[in-house]
């Protein structure tokens, strides 16, 4: 993304790259190490995402958005199942037979909570915020992305204020352990 780009921008440009991630999921063989792999992969770029839009959408859609509240606690139900989906998936062999329906019920639900989000939650925000207030999200978000953790944590806290606080120390934790276990890399 331009150095201009503003939080929709940015979020979008995530949706398309894990969209992209379940595409080529779907295109791997069934109880492949490939498979496996891609979709640890979707799941740092998921988490990663989650994190972001928490501190940094959530709070913008609640101040600025007609039935903000309503919108934010939506939103945040709908990561909180995609993260025990995530949480369930973690450490599941490819070839368990609970690998390809969980695979399944994750890209649904993140295929439609990325439709509501663009098509519904999106144009609202656009519409209310100030342009340069979603040009500056949008700056925090490229600062942030790479400093955020990369496993799920559907029992965490939602908040913006604990999620700045915690997800740099769980950021280097999850980083430690994606090293060493050589999580999300191909192998």
């Amino acid at each position: 993304m331009g150095h201009e780009a503003d939080i929709i921008q940015e979020l979008t440009a995530d949706h398309r790259a894990v969209q992209r991630l379940f595409d080529r999921v779907r295109a791997a063989a069934p109880g492949s190490h490939a498979r496996k792999q891609l979709v640890e992969q979707a799941t740092i770029e998921l988490v990663r995402h989650s994190t972001v839009e928490k501190e940094y959408l959530y709070p913008a859609v609640r101040k600025h958005v007609v039935d903000g509240d309503q919108w934010a606690d939506k939103e945040l139900a709908d990561h909180a199942e995609v993260e025990k989906v995530l949480q369930a998936l973690d450490g599941l062999a490819p070839d368990d037979d609970r690998f390809v329906p969980l695979t399944l019920s994750l890209m649904t639900l993140v295929t439609d909570h990325v439709r509501d989000e663009e098509q519904r939650l999106f144009p609202r925000l656009q519409a209310l915020c100030p342009a340069d207030l979603l040009r500056h999200l949008g700056e925090q978000v490229r600062t942030a992305g790479k400093a955020t953790p990369t496993r799920p944590r559907p029992h965490a806290l939602d908040s913006p204020r604990a999620n700045k606080v915690t997800a740099p120390p769980l950021s280097m934790w999850d980083s430690l352990r994606d090293a060493l276990s050589g999580r999300g890399r191909r192998r």
